[in-house]
């Protein structure tokens, strides 16, 4: 199914890249991702994000929320909640399990909320 919100908005831009190498994801000590296979999506309005695959995520800390939301652009998203060592992090994570056609590559990749995690550091590994 294409995106109504890029039929609707053309001029709207919602882009996917590769990053080069391998990526992290850390909350404070904890890695809860790690990737040579991270696409970064830059869209019109938003910060930068970085999606892992699901296999390199660590799923024992995260459970499924009741959350869904809706863009116009990518699909339907579902969250997760995080749970780490000091406690757990509502909504901190989400996925488009089925992509509107543009963004079929988000499929099942997982990105985190940064406003959501204050000391969430997404950078290159060593």
């Amino acid at each position: 199914m294409h995106s109504p919100g890029h039929q609707q908005h053309p001029e709207h831009h919602v882009l996917e890249k590769p990053v080069a190498g391998r990526f992290r994801a850390r909350v404070g000590a904890d890695v809860v991702a790690d990737s040579d296979d991270v696409l970064e999506v830059d869209e019109d309005g938003a910060p930068p994000r970085y999606y892992f695959p699901r296999e390199s995520v660590r799923m024992d800390a995260m459970e499924h929320s009741e959350t869904r939301t809706h863009c116009p652009f990518k699909g339907d998203a579902s969250y997760f909640t995080m749970r780490l060592y000091d406690g757990k992090l509502e909504d901190a994570a989400w996925t488009y399990e089925r992509p509107y056609d543009e963004h079929r590559a988000l499929a099942g990749r997982i990105a985190f909320d940064q406003e959501k995690i204050p000391d969430l550091q997404q950078e290159a590994a060593d």
